[in-house]
């Protein structure tokens, strides 16, 4: 049952670049339907096993299981093919381009024209845009408006309901909540329980604990690449998962000092 609970998993995983270790057997698991938080500080190993979740690098050693199932990806389309979809801090957004040609960049719905030339359906990509984003809670007013006219957290929703439209079984969210204020950021988090309760599994990459805590069901702590484990929150409190931070950065800076005294 608990494997056909988890929808992706890394069991034992590194990734080296040379001789730096970026990542040193970490085990995850995420299960269908859950919010599964990565947590950690500035050079923890968050972003690259981010990439090697959507399929950017591939692990030097251990395994990477998508439904129980040993995968080796070889680029981001097979982990998307495989409805794995990461949405980066930069959302892969053109701000001069409209809202509805974001939603649909790359996949865009075509229309007969002079009953031979295929073209994009402007309506079609406006009228479901809107109502995908409505679905949302973002109302636009215009969907033809260019998308640099949207605030930052508009954005993320954007970029978060085009993946759950094209059939994400998984979200990756980057830092998602990252430069928003206040309002902006709780638009993200309640676009997050939306996601799951459509029973999408999220993972939330962040260092923000009072943004991961509330919404997260599960969280694995990283520092220096490391896995300092994995707690589902009726083992851990918000308390300790900042004390747990608080005690990683402070034993990297220490190392970070003896190093450079040893010099």
């Amino acid at each position: 049952m608990a494997e056909q609970d988890t929808i992706l998993a890394l069991e034992n995983v590194s990734k080296f670049f040379g001789k730096v270790i970026a990542l040193n057997g970490v085990t995850l698991h995420l299960k269908r339907g859950e919010v599964h938080c990565l947590l950690g500080d500035n050079g923890a190993g968050k972003s690259t096993l981010i990439k090697t979740l959507a399929g950017v690098h591939t692990p030097s050693s251990g395994e990477y299981l998508v439904d129980g199932k040993p995968v080796h990806f070889g680029s981001p389309k097979e982990a998307l093919d495989l409805g794995i979809a990461t949405v980066y801090q930069d959302l892969a957004l053109v701000p001069l381009l409209s809202v509805a040609r974001n939603f649909f960049m790359g996949r865009e719905p075509q229309k007969k024209r002079f009953g031979f030339l295929n073209v994009m359906d402007l309506d079609l990509a406006a009228e479901t845009s809107r109502a995908r984003l409505s679905e949302m809670g973002i109302n636009v007013r215009d969907p033809h408006q260019p998308i640099g006219t949207m605030s930052g957290g508009e954005k993320q929703c954007l970029a978060i309901a085009r993946a759950i439209h094209f059939g994400a079984r998984v979200l990756i969210l980057d830092e998602p909540t990252a430069a928003l204020g206040v309002k902006q950021s709780f638009n993200v988090l309640r676009l997050i329980h939306t996601a799951r309760a459509k029973g999408i599994s999220v993972i939330f990459i962040t260092h923000n604990v009072h943004h991961a805590y509330p919404i997260g069901d599960s969280f694995t702590l990283l520092n220096r690449g490391k896995s300092m484990g994995t707690f589902t929150k009726d083992t851990i409190t918000k308390n300790e998962v900042l004390d747990m931070m608080a005690g990683g950065a402070e034993m990297q800076q220490m190392m970070s000092e003896l190093e450079g005294e040893a010099a």
